[in-house]
């Protein structure tokens, strides 16, 4: 009687939930609205109405089974308000020594802009890790990507016994990265591995450094 060698590993009883991404991209162009006109690309609402009217193929290509299309959708989107922030951003650096912005409006887009770099980012790491997100769940468990997450480096026995043995990242602990690639200019407990995601990280803690960098500087004009 012959066994089976290699196991076939099944995919996730429960699907990673896409309304935190979602939500993520709606709240980027929200924040948009936060930034002058002077400073964005035709009017204020464009992002979020964009943004609105792609998330619908979205999820219908998601819940029809077209994974191949809501992914490329997904990455459409992402890379909609990634090009606006950073269009954004260059703009308000250029307009920063001819001071034609009031400080107020500067200080509000220049945090409006920091919070974007965070769910943008966030939602690049959670689309392309380990293929994304449909691609882990037919995996079944996280066990290779381009972070090293706590919860990958412990061994069978102690995953089992903690409940963890088909942990795979959710969208929260994207963000999370995210957040501290911005606030600490590190990935503090998750090691970065791909090339890829490395590039990513160094363009998301620039563009964090010099949003950081520009108010304070005008923090210190103000004062």
């Amino acid at each position: 009687m012959t066994q089976t060698t290699n196991a076939v590993r099944k995919p996730a009883a429960r699907p990673e939930p896409r309304w935190p991404a979602m939500l993520a991209l709606l709240a980027i162009g929200g924040l948009r609205l936060a930034l002058p006109e002077s400073l964005s690309v035709g009017p204020d609402w464009l992002i979020l109405a964009i943004i609105a009217v792609l998330i619908i193929p979205t999820i219908w290509t998601f819940h029809t089974g077209s994974d191949r299309l809501s992914r490329v959708l997904g990455i459409a989107m992402t890379s909609i308000v990634t090009l606006d922030m950073i269009w954004s951003l260059g703009l308000l650096i250029s307009r920063l020594p001819a001071r034609k912005e009031p400080p107020t409006a500067l200080l509000e887009s220049a945090a409006a802009l920091w919070i974007a770099n965070i769910l943008v980012f966030a939602s690049w790491y959670w689309r392309l890790d380990g293929g994304g997100p449909h691609a882990r769940e037919m995996r079944g468990v996280h066990t290779d990507g381009a972070f090293l997450f706590p919860q990958m480096t412990l061994d069978p026995a102690a995953r089992r016994s903690m409940g963890e043995d088909t942990w795979s990242p959710g969208f929260v602990d994207y963000l999370f990265l995210a957040f501290n690639t911005s606030t600490a200019f590190s990935p503090t407990d998750v090691p970065v591995l791909s090339r890829w995601a490395k590039l990513l990280m160094m363009i998301q803690s620039l563009i964090s450094l010099a949003t950081i960098a520009l108010l304070a500087a005008r923090a210190v004009n103000i004062l």
